[in-house]
């Protein structure tokens, strides 16, 4: 550990600026001290306001955020004990990499064996030591972001602030940054707040994610959770890549058993899994509710083994996409894909084609995960095996998730 950790906590939160806009909405979120919390969601849902708040860089306009026992509203950013890794590295290009990790322990006049003492560890952690004499020109995207880092690092400070810290590098370089960056905040144990609308990078990096959307928090989690239990539409369709396929359905009773009636010759049986974590779905039958399947809950039935009693979708490959170790399909099945205001925004929201209330509702494309083994072929018809009890429901009027009570579960 470098420092002292402390908790963040933002009570009630909220900025509003000038012209009206609530950037940031009555947001409550507690961060534990050492903890790795990753603020995600689309461009301009409050993720950064957020951040840049607790840094002070962003007035706050009602609530509070605290740092460790204190509340630092009216705080001088350079009086808060954080360090901030920005989207860009902002290194000063006529100093060498010792220097621009040295800079603001100069500024705060720190001892020179102290200084050298913390650059030299630094170094050593982010593997920098062939570097110290090197201008930042000479330097590559990720051995830019490892000085900036090292910047942050020095600081040992109470918490790390990081703005989209990757967003500048490639793909590559991106994934094993990420990883690079879990592992130091491991080893360090400084409180870290990560912000990025990178779901991925999100899921892959941080302790807790907390979904944000048009300012408001809709769920705070561990990655896991949020996949498994989201609590509303919008954090199952965010969540996950490709997105989740909506469609939608009429729940009713067939031989007894609760199913979900996809079109006139189609109805899924709810497996036993599924209704035991979901027993607020008893109370839709006979109601519409938004049924949502993961692309990897689709299976080619061909190659389905041990999967023989799953319920089956038939379809045409419209499209077929051959990523190596899986292969997304794209059929069209005889259903109907979910058409409500709500999976506007969020097709919006996750730049997808929003639906048309005027398309035709008798078919829609589902995207599946297929094994690369499967041979099916655009134009040719195609049977998808579904995992029911993998399967997400959601109140189609407040577009939460239907768990333990009728309506949905509050996000």
């Amino acid at each position: 550990m470098t420092g002292p950790v402390a908790p963040v906590a933002f009570e009630d939160v909220s900025k509003v600026y000038d012209d009206g806009t609530r950037a940031v909405d009555r947001l409550r979120l507690d961060i534990g001290d050492g903890e790795f919390v990753v603020l995600v969601g689309p461009s301009g849902c409050g993720k950064t306001t957020a951040l840049r708040m607790v840094a002070g860089l962003e007035e706050i306009s009602d609530g509070a955020i605290r740092i460790g026992e204190r509340v630092v509203n009216h705080v001088p950013p350079r009086d808060r004990d954080i360090a901030m890794v920005f989207q860009s590295y902002a290194l000063y290009p006529h100093l060498t990499v010792y220097d621009n990790i040295a800079f603001g322990l100069k500024v705060r006049r720190v001892p020179r064996d102290e200084i050298r003492r913390r650059v030299e560890r630094a170094a050593r952690i982010l593997d920098l030591e062939p570097l110290l004499k090197r201008k930042p020109r000479a330097l590559s995207g990720g051995q830019r972001q490892r000085v900036a880092m090292g910047r942050a690092i020095v600081r040992e400070p109470a918490a790390f602030l990081m703005d989209e810290p990757l967003s500048n590098l490639d793909a590559k370089l991106r994934v094993q940054m990420r990883a690079e960056i879990a592992a130091l905040q491991q080893r360090l144990g400084t409180t870290t707040i990560y912000v990025t609308h990178d779901q991925i990078e999100a899921m892959t990096m941080g302790d807790r994610v907390a979904v944000m959307r048009k300012g408001r928090l809709q769920q705070v989690a561990p990655p896991q959770e949020l996949y498994d239990r989201p609590a509303n539409l919008f954090v199952g369709g965010f969540i996950g890549s490709p997105a989740m396929n909506l469609l939608s359905a009429g729940v009713e009773r067939l031989d007894g058993r609760l199913s979900l009636r996809l079109s006139d010759d189609i109805a899924l049986p709810l497996s036993d899994q599924l209704v035991s974590r979901r027993p607020a779905v008893a109370a839709y039958e006979g109601r519409e509710v938004i049924v949502g399947i993961r692309p990897e809950d689709l299976h080619d039935a061909a190659l389905a083994e041990g999967d023989h009693d799953a319920p089956r979708l038939r379809g045409s490959v419209r499209l077929r996409e051959a990523l190596g170790a899986e292969i997304l399909v794209h059929a069209d099945i005889a259903a109907r894909r979910a058409i409500t205001d709500e999976v506007r925004e969020l097709a919006s929201d996750i730049g997808d084609a929003p639906p048309r209330s005027d398309e035709d509702r008798a078919e829609t494309t589902v995207v599946c995960r297929f094994s690369p083994h499967s041979q099916v072929r655009v134009g040719e018809a195609v049977e998808i095996a579904v995992d029911t009890a993998a399967m997400h429901l959601f109140d189609p009027d407040t577009g939460r998730g239907i768990y333990d009570q009728p309506g949905g579960e509050e996000p």
